[in-house]
């Protein structure tokens, strides 16, 4: 039976020796990218496939030289130092040139996914004044539609086409400018301290739009802890992460800390409806050695016949997202003998909890702290709590751990309510117990995690609202063997409608049309009134109460 990671020594030793040096100057681009292909030209960093078979590899002197094309051209465009693009590109080799050459030059960028409406990305950009968005022919018609009402973007540039008032990739690559491909020119004043803005997160909130987090030049170092200490990676790896370009969960698991650590980064550009059991062929055929994936998938895969496949380059197993239920993990360990592993952390934060091969795996657990982040559970008025308490997870600012968010950009009101103290707070409830370990309880407030992804109700509620049968609406998760949770909206309907399925298959379609595919809520109830608080404000907590209750009598 295989052993799930090899990293030797206790938890204790790993916390007292293990130190990530954050430099006066930080670039990524340079400093790691760059830095491999100097000193390995041949050393593979990324094989690439898509559904029909196709395949190309890049080695770190592609990357480079690639990246420094793709720096050159936005130069050209007038990108500049601290200037901020918004990326929305599908799993596609462009995606990390752009992002490679966006941190070359400083710039500071926005990765979305490419679900986002065309409503989406006008908050976005209008939200975050970005000039420029980089995107691929499918997504030009959505930032056709928006454009006009963005004043501050100056440049629409597509990667894979041309379209009239668009830069061009393949045009610029036929047309190169008269600068040598292999460098791109950064003045010594236009260099990145590893205190600059680099990236920024939207991530959705239970009130409002999402907020904007921002995360400065040596975030990506603090995703050595991500890399090498959880997901367990060397130089010789060849690491798979299932993730969508436009979240946070990308940068954990496929660019920062595995090319800081050389492993060499599988990307499979899946497109439709994704099968979860296209994930087993792959593992097999290109003897995939680490692989993490969110909880949804592994209660998927889990159902397929996994001996009919030859898992036996696997080697280490994670999960992020959402609490992983145990059961899932013993029967992955029955068909692997691997224990998933599980790592905690946010858009806000690198791995910062987490299940390290060090210390002997508590399925449920989410692990222990992460070595030189400082995490407290603590009450309502900032006091920590004592072991089997329910409290806040919280953790240390000062000193500030690379990878912790910077602050929500311009929004006083998150910030302080965020930043207290010296602590940030996640907004997660969780306890520990006597051996240290952590358990997750739940959000404080109400997002909802389902299938890997963080849906704010607000945004669900909003989109319902408009439609012209719809009154009132509350959105909460309600429990699903699959997805963990699905989300679910309880409808109050204007006078003149009455419930019907055609009505519930109408208004799904309308969430769909009018926020991101994702969102729509997968159940609908009509109900007459919503539970609410001498304020007005709605009592979500009952609604999932009462979702829950019903869940596990139903068992």
């Amino acid at each position: 039976m295989k052993k799930s990671g090899s990293s030797t020594g206790s938890y204790e030793k790993m916390c007292e020796t293990f130190t990530i040096d954050v430099p006066e100057y930080y670039n990524f681009g340079f400093d790691v990218i760059d830095a491999w292909a100097k000193k390995d030209r041949n050393k593979l960093a990324m094989i690439w496939v898509d559904q029909h078979g196709g395949e190309k590899k890049y080695s770190f002197l592609d990357l480079k030289n690639l990246s420094n094309q793709a720096a050159n051209v936005l130069l050209k465009y007038g990108i500049n130092k601290g200037d901020r693009i918004l990326i929305m590109l599908p799993r596609i080799p462009e995606w990390w040139i752009f992002v490679i050459a966006l941190i070359k030059l400083g710039a500071v960028l926005a990765p979305c996914p490419t679900m986002l409406t065309a409503r989406d990305l006008k908050y976005r950009v209008n939200k975050g004044k970005f000039r420029m968005i980089i995107t691929d022919l499918e997504n030009t018609e959505k930032v056709e539609e928006i454009c006009n009402e963005c004043p501050t973007l100056s440049c629409r540039f597509v990667v894979d086409g041309e379209r009239k008032g668009w830069a061009s990739w393949p045009y610029e690559l036929l047309y190169p400018a008269p600068v040598s491909h292999h460098a791109v020119s950064i003045p010594d004043t236009r260099k990145t301290k590893s205190s600059d803005p680099m990236l920024i997160y939207f991530t959705s909130g239970t009130t409002g739009e999402p907020k904007m987090v921002l995360h400065d030049h040596s975030y990506p170092l603090g995703h050595i802890i991500t890399a090498r200490l959880w997901q367990d990676l060397r130089h010789n790896d060849l690491h798979f992460t299932v993730s969508d370009t436009g979240w946070a969960k990308a940068a954990w698991g496929k660019i920062f800390g595995q090319w800081i650590e050389g492993a060499c980064i599988f990307v499979c550009n899946f497109t439709g409806k994704f099968q979860a059991t296209e994930v087993l062929p792959l593992l097999d055929k290109y003897q995939i050695t680490t692989f993490c994936c969110p909880p949804t998938i592994y209660r998927m895969l889990i159902l397929a016949d996994l001996d009919r496949f030859d898992l036996s380059s696997l080697r280490h197993c994670c999960s992020a997202g959402e609490p992983l239920n145990p059961e899932v993990i013993r029967v992955w360990k029955e068909g692997t003998g691997l224990t998933i592993r599980e790592g905690y952390g946010q858009s806000e934060t690198v791995c910062c909890v987490a299940q390290f091969p060090c210390i002997e795996p508590r399925p449920g657990s989410m692990g222990k702290p992460s070595p030189g982040w400082t995490v407290g559970i603590h009450n309502d008025d900032g006091k920590p709590v004592p072991s089997g308490e329910e409290g806040r997870l919280a953790i240390r600012c000062d000193p500030r751990p690379p990878g912790l968010i910077r602050e929500y950009i311009e929004n006083p009101e998150e910030n302080k309510k965020s930043f207290v103290n010296g602590w940030y707070y996640t907004g997660d409830k969780v306890y520990s117990d006597d051996d240290g370990y952590f358990w997750f309880v739940g959000r404080d407030d109400d997002v909802i995690k389902s299938s890997g992804y963080r849906i704010g109700p607000f945004e669900v509620e909003s989109a319902l609202i408009e439609h012209p049968a719809v009154q009132e609406a509350a959105v909460v998760g309600s429990p699903d063997r699959i997805r963990g949770l699905i989300v679910k909206a309880f409808v109050v309907l204007n006078a003149g409608f009455e419930p019907s399925e055609s009505l519930v298959r109408e208004l799904k379609t309308y969430v769909k049309k009018t926020t991101a595919p994702y969102k729509y809520p997968r159940e609908i109830e009509f109900v007459t009134s919503l539970p609410k608080t001498i304020s007005g404000k709605i009592k979500r907590n009952e609604l999932r109460a009462a979702e829950l209750k019903k869940y596990q009598e139903q068992k």
